[in-house]
This record gives structure tokens, C-alpha cells and sequence, in this order.
């Protein structure tokens, strides 16, 4: 069903057959990630593509959170290592917005909140402006920096 899960196995079988084992383990990890997303809740179910990518992302922003715990804690070989494996599975994930696209996605939200809302929206309308900016980056922007960049429009 997913054309995104059967890349990932295509991908998997010509990194075992070049024996490369970081893209071997790290599509393992990942296309079993994405197993036991389908099998979770009361029935297992195929994810579609857009599932498969949220699973990608989320195993992606894992990468790079344990890559900043390790280079913290001064293990700089297994942070290199957790890097490496979020390089791998970049290559599967959209192009990330700059910092203008998102300003301006982030413009667009707050405008299309002050068209419905009537005036003009304030940090208490923060979740409604951030659900139309989140909904608009659809993967291609961390949260994080979704947030930040709706927060500057609402406070300043």
C-alpha cells in the first residue's frame, strides 16, 4: 500500500547487499518501528504514506535527541553514530522550511486566525493559530520551531 514502505525495503535489500550496516540497521529499526505502528491499537491496519513519514519523523527526532544526550555526556563516538542513523533516515523525510518559509507560514496562520476570529489573535489563541502553522509545515518543520516562530508573531 505505501510506496514510502516498499522504498524502505528496496532500500534495505541493497544495503545488505553492499553490506553497509549503518543503512542496514538503521531501515531495520525504522521499518520495525513502522510494524509495530501497525499492529498498535485494538487492530492491525497498513499505514499510508503520510503515517509512514510521522513514524520516519518521529524515529528521526530520536536520532537527534540521543545524539545530543551522548555528545553531553562525552560520548562523542555513539553521538556520531545517532547522527549518522538521522542522515540515513533524512533522505526519506521532506526538505525542511527555512527560518523565512516558516516566518511566513507562521504570517499566513496568524492571518487566516484574525480573518475568523475578527481581530487580531493574542497569545490565548496561540493553539488555534499554531493548529492551522502545524497543519500547513506538515512535516517539514519541527514543532519546536513552528512554535517559536507563532509566538513571535502573537507577542510581538
Amino acid at each position: 500500500m505505501s510506496e514510502l514502505k516498499d522504498r524502505l525495503r528496496a532500500d534495505l535489500t541493497a544495503a545488505m547487499k553492499a553490506r553497509d550496516e549503518l543503512v542496514k540497521g538503521t531501515l531495520r529499526m525504522t521499518l520495525t518501528a513502522i510494524g509495530n505502528a501497525e499492529v498498535a491499537g485494538t487492530e492491525a491496519r497498513e499505514l499510508d504514506d503520510a503515517e509512514v513519514l510521522k513514524v520516519i519523523t518521529k524515529e528521526a527526532k530520536k536520532r537527534a535527541e540521543s545524539a545530543e544526550a551522548f555528545a553531553a555526556a562525552g560520548r562523542e563516538e555513539l553521538a556520531a553514530q545517532e547522527r549518522a542513523e538521522g542522515e540515513v533516515l533524512a533522505r526519506y523525510l521532506p526538505a525542511q522550511l527555512t527560518d523565512d518559509e516558516l516566518a511566513e507560514l507562521a504570517r499566513a496562520a496568524v492571518a487566516e486566525t484574525a480573518a475568523e476570529l475578527g481581530e487580531q489573535p493574542g497569545p490565548r489563541q496561540m493553539g488555534q493559530v499554531m493548529k492551522r502553522a502545524s497543519a500547513a509545515a506538515a512535516g517539514r518543520a519541527d514543532g519546536g520551531r513552528v512554535a517559536a516562530a507563532v509566538k513571535a508573531l502573537l507577542v510581538g
